[in-house]
């Protein structure tokens, strides 16, 4: 379950392929538009287009489009509910030069020299597309090949079940799982996915499981990611890069390509490091979006990995500054800024991370970090992606931005505490208030805070859980057991907590779903359904999600997820 949230501190609720445009070639996996979501979509999908700047929002992106993958591709099953999010939204549907129909994200990203590993910049589909060039000069020709980065062996075997490069230079889909497309191959045994181990995880493009569009990824050649020359450390340095004419107008015609193709945009959701001299480019880029496209939304994910140390001053002091600035200058151009973190404090003081009681995660690995919060922005951003009755990003950053605060708070609850057989009234009871819920925007101490603007979602719970399941004419434990759905049940709730606070909720049947290589986070005591085991000790869960994923004893998404509080943040920074 997400709750977005606005809360000022000690205060009252206030009422109330480098190709042309003209010959564009979009790549990825094939899909096939079903004709149900055509008519759900009549009006048009709202697109969003994501840019994720840094090293560390490619971690988190990489598990974000991890997990729209695995939502595309899962099998149908039988009792499934119908399509609740529309996955138009973040992606966009093409045709090679070949004919073969693709899809891949709306996506612009942005990352240092050495960062890509074995991924090449124009994407994996298609081959390099300077080498293909045709070459004018007839005269001898030498050619000095850099030596290729090894590739992470589950690449290698992904790769090899998702089909393979022919010399022609068109790629051989062998199956497409979601049913959609050409059946699949047959085979004796279907092999055990290979799932990356945290040692073999260098890089984020190590375990990016989607193929992206070649005018996707943007390189910054003037800095390193590796060594201790060359690196982008400071917020000015950031800032720098984006008044050089050659990143500029290389991020605008990105930003036109995708832009022109949309046809009802409502905005952009920015993947920002804060705590490089990524918050330079993400400043300057929000400021580019707000005069490029003013009205269309304009929201901002300030990432941040782990705990840090206290033998790196010099690097703490970058950190404090560039966290700082990037607030201070990405909330003046964005609709809405929030940071998201699994430490506790932003400022100098070193605090233990965030602790989930059914999760395990090493803090120290940005690998298990950005699993986490991907899961969480997958959850909280729900409601620009609906297919029915979304809610525009512009409307949510209204909603909670309406005191004039932009930068909010947030907070998830995961697991959401709910047994087998267990109605969502006599959770919600149990659960408690919003004390119950693990802020993840490292604000410090939540206490003393008042919330006055929140958007809460809750996903994954079975319809036959929504209301209560008490026999006629027993006593009615709580007002909630009265409600006759499941959306009166999450309202009533959130009205009993803070009935001051102006809230929005949305209550989803599907679950977010996760495949490898997402790691193992989960506990033991959650269930095939992702629901608490019995016997597991009170108070320990709060929000069951994951269960093992039907190709290997791997964790995916499927009960419900009470997640995320977004809340305007005085500024504090320890």
């Amino acid at each position: 379950m997400c709750r977005c949230t606005n809360r000022v501190r000690g205060t009252r609720p206030r009422p109330h392929g480098y190709e042309p445009i003209g010959s564009e070639r979009r790549v990825g996996r094939p899909r096939q538009r079903d004709p149900a979501e055509a008519d759900g979509m009549a009006g048009g999908a709202r697109e969003v287009l994501t840019l994720q700047l840094g090293h560390f929002a490619g971690f988190v992106g990489a598990h974000w489009w991890n997990q729209q993958d695995a939502a595309l591709c899962a099998p149908s099953e039988a009792d499934a509910p119908p399509a609740e999010l529309c996955p138009d939204v973040l992606y966009r549907a093409g045709r090679t030069p070949h004919g073969r129909e693709t899809y891949t994200p709306r996506l612009i990203l942005m990352d240092l020299k050495g960062s890509l590993s074995s991924l090449k910049q124009e994407g994996g589909l298609y081959g390099d597309a300077q080498l293909d060039a045709a070459i004018a000069w007839q005269g001898k020709l030498t050619t000095h090949k850099e030596e290729l980065c090894p590739k992470n062996p589950y690449l290698q075997d992904l790769r090899s079940a998702e089909g393979v490069l022919s010399s022609d230079g068109i790629w051989r889909v062998k199956s497409i799982p979601n049913g959609k497309g050409p059946p699949p191959l047959a085979t004796a045994t279907a092999p055990k996915p290979l799932i990356p181990t945290e040692s073999s995880i260098r890089v984020w493009s190590d375990f990016l499981r989607v193929h992206l569009h070649p005018r996707s990824i943007c390189v910054i050649q003037k800095y390193n990611h590796d060594g201790e020359a060359g690196r982008l450390e400071a917020f000015g340095q950031g800032e720098s890069i984006l008044k050089e004419p050659r990143y500029l107008e290389e991020l605008e015609d990105r930003l036109h390509f995708y832009v022109e193709e949309c046809d009802f945009l409502q905005g952009f959701q920015i993947l920002c490091d804060l705590h490089n001299g990524f918050s330079g480019v993400g400043a300057k880029a929000t400021e580019l979006l707000q005069d490029e496209y003013s009205g269309r939304g304009i929201i901002t994910w300030g990432l941040l990995p782990g705990p840090y140390s206290l033998r790196e001053p010099q690097k703490n002091i970058y950190r404090l500054l560039n966290t700082a600035f990037g607030l201070v200058h990405m909330s003046a151009h964005s609709s809405l800024v929030c940071p998201l973190s699994l430490g506790r404090s932003l400022g100098l003081r070193p605090e233990p991370p965030v602790a989930f009681p059914h999760l395990d995660y090493d803090a120290t690995l940005p690998f298990h970090c950005a699993a986490v919060l991907a899961t969480t922005l997958d959850t909280v951003t729900v409601p620009y992606r609906l297919r029915s009755s979304p809610v525009s990003m512009a409307h949510l950053a209204d909603l909670l931005n309406f005191s004039g605060k932009k930068v909010v708070m947030a907070a998830a609850t995961i697991p959401f505490p709910l047994v087998p057989g267990q109605s969502l009234p006599d959770a919600l009871v149990q659960l408690g208030g919003p004390t119950a819920w693990t802020p993840l925007s490292a604000c410090g101490d939540p206490c003393g805070m008042r919330c006055f603007a929140q958007s809460v979602v809750l996903r994954g719970v079975d319809r036959a859980c929504h209301t209560s399941r008490l026999a006629p004419g027993m006593p009615l434990p709580s007002p909630l057991h009265a409600c006759s759905t499941g959306e009166d049940v999450l309202a009533q709730y959130l009205q009993q907590q803070e009935p001051s606070v102006r809230s929005s909720a949305h209550l989803l049947l599907a679950p977010c779903k996760v495949a490898p290589p997402y790691p193992h986070l989960f506990s033991p005591s959650l269930g095939q359904r992702g629901l608490l085991l019995d016997g597991s000790p009170p108070g320990a869960g709060t929000l069951p999600f994951l269960s093992l994923c039907s190709r290997g004893e791997h964790p995916s998404s499927r009960g419900p997820l009470l997640l995320f509080c977004p809340e305007p943040d005085p500024g504090r920074l320890g």
